[in-house]
């Protein structure tokens, strides 16, 4: 009872340890996502959560670039400068003097490329030339950036307009540090750096003890039975972590990946069924033609003494049997069903017959005797399709007869052989049942393609649930 105690009690400690380390395994890969996606969205970072940027910029090796915080520096100075003195002071003009300069180094340098960010710098110029109404960049800030313009359009509405609409796109840039081999700066290693520890820590212990408790495996199959967990210890294609953390996660009950399971077996058998079952369909038809074309089929069918290697099932001559079957059917369920038709038809036969005989045609001159050769033929015909119908059944039941059908099938067959190895017969034979497997072998393909296998799988899931319930 003790150990069966301690046995829940181990099984519950590691459930709660698998799912922390599920937990860690999910803290580390959103970490791995921002930081993906942190160049990518640093402008929507730096509008909406600017201090995040402050705390991330060292990470990612981001400065902020020298000439577009100087650009930004000098316009501060001139909103200061016109407060004190106003726009018509000489030191306004010194200093506008110099934001058009700024501005003509800023268009002609681009300092915006290092940042893979020229997009921004073309939506600055295409800003300003529309503010201005002129259509050359050099023009348009020249224009912004002097006194007149400014008097004349108002000093409050424009430089409104650039702290609101210009600003920010300049403030967005920034100079990323480059390392010696080429690269940028990226300092995130050191914060996945004790992640990758504690993955490496759990995959050795983990892999350690599945190959002590499986005999059948030592420690380098275990380590490729949990070849996922491999992932969480790249400190490159960090977003491949993906794959374990799911696992992990479905594991310990944190995420229910159940329907998305199903899904994607139902989509794989949707597709692997049909694709098998056509190559499988094609293949079955195209060893027949093959057969056919050789003449194997003939020989299989007529000699079954030839099938050498042939595995025989229950040791019966199959096509005997089938030929016996079919003949009792015939005789013993068939005939009597016929049995007003066979009469009707030798009741004809016979009574065209006798039409053509002068001493039949008398016959039914004379008096009195003009129905009589009418109901001879008509009991003539009743008793000899019963007659046949009965000696055809008699005929196999007795062991004489049995044999004699034997023979009768036996030497139907040699006749029958003898005809189809006629060229004539065999080059049409073979030619109408190629065509005919061609025929079902394009129907079969398209039936499957037209129904697919949603049908079949639909059919498979209901039975299963029958069987779960």
């Amino acid at each position: 009872m003790v150990s069966n105690i301690e046995v829940k009690k181990t099984v519950r400690r590691n459930y709660w340890f698998e799912r922390l380390i599920a937990l860690i395994a999910l803290l580390n890969f959103a970490l791995v996502l921002f930081d993906l996606s942190y160049i990518p969205g640093r402008d929507f970072y730096l509008q909406v959560l600017p201090k995040i940027t402050q705390v991330y910029d060292p990470v990612k090796g981001i400065t902020p670039h020298p000439e577009t915080q100087n650009y930004l520096r000098i316009v501060n100075q001139l909103e200061e400068q016109v407060l004190q003195t106003g726009l018509k002071s000489d030191s306004v003009a010194n200093l506008l003097d110099k934001l058009r300069l700024l501005s003509n180094q800023m268009i002609g340098d681009n300092p915006f490329d290092v940042a893979n960010k020229s997009g921004t710098l073309a939506k600055i110029k295409h800003e300003v030339r529309l503010r201005t109404n002129q259509t050359s960049a050099r023009a348009a800030f020249n224009t912004f950036w002097s006194q007149d313009y400014l008097s004349q359009r108002g000093w409050q509405s424009e430089i409104s307009f650039f702290n609101t609409q210009i600003r920010p796109l300049i403030h967005s840039n920034y100079y990323r540090d480059i390392g010696r081999f080429g690269n940028f700066i990226d300092w995130f290693w050191l914060i996945d750096l004790p992640f990758i520890a504690i993955f490496a820590l759990e995959f050795l212990a983990r892999t350690y003890y599945i190959s002590r408790h499986r005999p059948d495996l030592n420690w380098l199959e275990a380590i490729l039975k949990r070849w996922y967990d491999l992932f969480l210890l790249l400190p490159f294609w960090r977003w491949l972590r993906i794959i374990p953390l799911s696992i992990r996660l479905y594991q310990t009950q944190l995420l229910n990946l159940q329907p998305l399971r199903s899904q994607l077996n139902h989509d794989f058998a949707v597709n692997f069924a049909g694709e098998i079952t056509e190559m499988v369909g094609i293949q079955v038809i195209d060893q027949l033609q093959n057969a056919i074309r050789k003449g194997d089929l003939t020989r299989w069918l007529l000699h079954p003494e030839s099938r050498k290697p042939y595995i025989q099932v229950n040791g019966t001559n199959e096509v005997k049997a089938i030929a016996t079957r079919l003949v009792n059917v015939s005789v013993y369920d068939v005939l009597p069903k016929i049995q007003p038709d066979l009469e009707a038809w030798v009741h004809h036969s016979l009574t065209s017959t006798l039409n053509q005989s002068p001493l039949y045609q008398q016959i039914q001159n004379l008096p009195g005797l003009g129905n009589l050769p009418q109901q001879l033929t008509e009991k003539l015909a009743r008793d000899l399709s019963q007659s046949v119908s009965d000696q055809l059944a008699q005929a196999i039941s007795d062991p004489v007869g049995g044999e004699l059908t034997s023979r009768l099938i036996t030497n139907f067959r040699d006749a029958l052989e003898t005809e189809l190895r006629k060229t004539h017969n065999i080059q049409e034979i073979q030619s109408l049942l190629i065509d005919m497997l061609e025929e079902i072998k394009i129907n079969y393909v398209k039936g499957i393609t037209d129904a697919g296998m949603e049908k079949v799988l639909a059919e498979a899931e209901h039975i299963h649930k029958i069987i779960y319930r």
